[in-house]
């Protein structure tokens, strides 16, 4: 497995496809967290991202298993694709699912607590990443989507443009004013990171 280290994205896919079970374990180690961060900030919603990083994870599996992979050293962006795509599928399936309401019409998995704070919320770390989590959701969704694909899933411009369908200007665009209004909220709430 070290040996794998050392080896190029499309050298572990054609190890994989030639049977080396091992090959894919340094692929999907590889990639893991980028693709499970994104998830989890396009969908917030940890045990959601969970499962839809598994059926990223089946889908990229059948389609080396069955030949036909064919995003030739592009395997991070081609996987991201998938995992942006099942998202989306997601949200429409929620769109078309009637939510239940209280009384008082609010959602009745908002009103409803499920967890309890652990220790875990209390560090200073983690009270810096829900910050900015807040300020993501705060942003427009062309802007926060753009910011997710760039910095946590380390996307470039031209592959955020293939992924949303604009142009690379309008990533650029995009970014650039997310940035602007996250740097605004910071400095009207005085928020420090």
């Amino acid at each position: 497995m070290k040996s794998h280290c050392v080896k190029t994205d499309n050298e572990l896919i054609h190890l994989f496809m030639d049977g080396d079970m091992s090959a894919l374990e340094t692929l999907i180690l590889r990639h893991k967290d980028k693709l499970y961060t994104s998830i989890l900030f396009l969908v917030k919603d940890k045990y959601l991202a969970e499962d839809i990083f598994q059926d990223v994870l089946i889908k990229i599996i059948d389609t080396l298993r069955v030949g036909r992979y064919t995003e030739e050293g592009k395997f991070l962006p081609w996987a991201m694709r998938i995992a942006h795509n099942l998202c989306v599928d997601h949200f429409r399936k929620v769109k078309r699912t009637p939510a239940i309401k209280t009384s008082d019409e609010r959602d009745i998995f908002e009103v409803i607590n499920f967890t309890e704070d652990g220790a875990d919320v209390k560090m200073m770390k983690r009270q810096s990443h829900d910050r900015v989590r807040k300020m993501l959701d705060l942003l427009p969704e062309d802007q926060r989507e753009v910011i997710i694909l760039r910095h946590y899933a380390e996307l470039s411009f031209k592959e955020i443009a293939a992924l949303t369908n604009c142009s690379i200007n309008t990533a650029l665009g995009r970014m650039r004013y997310g940035l602007i209004n996250l740097r605004k909220m910071m400095s009207e709430k005085n928020i420090v990171l």
